[in-house]
């Protein structure tokens, strides 16, 4: 990256007029501080203003860290914060400095920083990931399923030939059975979930080696306030062929997109 250019690399949005520096705790131990207008200010540090880039994963992984890293201190300084995306950069431009146009943008988007500041007022984000064992599913499916049970003792008293055939009708009619299971406990989990938390969000669900993820869900919860949300967790945790993969607390990433 060029040592001419100027920018400055934005964090977060935090609710404070507060000027203040957070240490050398950037990216490349850049010092983070707070460019302040009004009761809003952009934590950031001074950079070149080209993107953060290189072609080494492990690199970009560990600016990623410190990035999430800075966040979370900001948070836990200032309370409550808008989070950027990694690599939000701010250049010099004609109509004034990186900081000035900072100011600027402070200024003409305040009253929508403010609505996204208020929604995620003393709040945090956690993430939630449901999972199952299809063969454990399948077979507790097998075991109490009758029209699946009349199927499996009619393959015994079948020919080779024709035992085969059914076999194929069996496994075909399972998968599905399974997959009307998984929209079941998808619905009920959602509805379960949704009664504990402020805010909810569907994400991408993720392959896994040896389960089958259900949901991914972001969740938007009062701070202290997690109490029955772990117990209804724990409960769909205990369910044979499940298991709960909960995290966070974290910076309200999924609930505010800041333009």
């Amino acid at each position: 990256m060029s040592q001419n250019s100027k920018g400055r690399y934005v964090y977060c949005v935090a609710e404070s007029g507060e000027k203040c520096s957070l240490g050398n705790i950037g990216l490349d131990n850049n010092e983070v501080y707070s460019i302040s207008h009004h009761d809003l200010c952009a934590v950031v540090h001074n950079c070149p203003a080209e993107p953060y880039s290189s072609d080494e994963q492990e690199t970009v992984r560990q600016w990623v860290i410190v990035h999430q890293k800075v966040v979370e201190a900001a948070l836990n300084r200032f309370g409550t914060i808008l989070p950027m995306a990694f690599d939000t950069i701010v250049q010099d431009t004609d109509e004034g400095s990186a900081e000035d146009n900072i100011r600027k943008w402070l200024a003409a988007e305040r009253d929508k920083l403010k609505r996204k500041l208020d929604r995620v007022r003393d709040k945090e984000e956690y993430g939630i990931q449901i999972s199952w064992e299809p063969k454990v599913i399948a077979a507790a499916i097998s075991r109490t399923a009758p029209h699946i049970q009349e199927l499996q003792a009619e393959i015994s008293s079948k020919s080779k030939g024709l035992a085969y055939m059914y076999r194929q009708r069996l496994e075909k009619l399972l998968k599905q059975e399974v997959e009307r299971e998984a929209e079941r406990c998808f619905k009920d989990f959602y509805i379960r979930i949704k009664g504990c938390v402020s805010e909810l969000k569907v994400e991408r669900t993720k392959k896994q080696e040896d389960k089958q993820m259900l949901m991914n869900l972001s969740c938007l919860v009062p701070k202290g306030e997690t109490g029955l949300l772990a117990d209804e967790l724990g409960k769909i945790d205990d369910m044979d062929g499940l298991s709960v993969h909960f995290t966070g607390p974290w910076p309200p990433y999924s609930f505010v997109k800041v333009d």
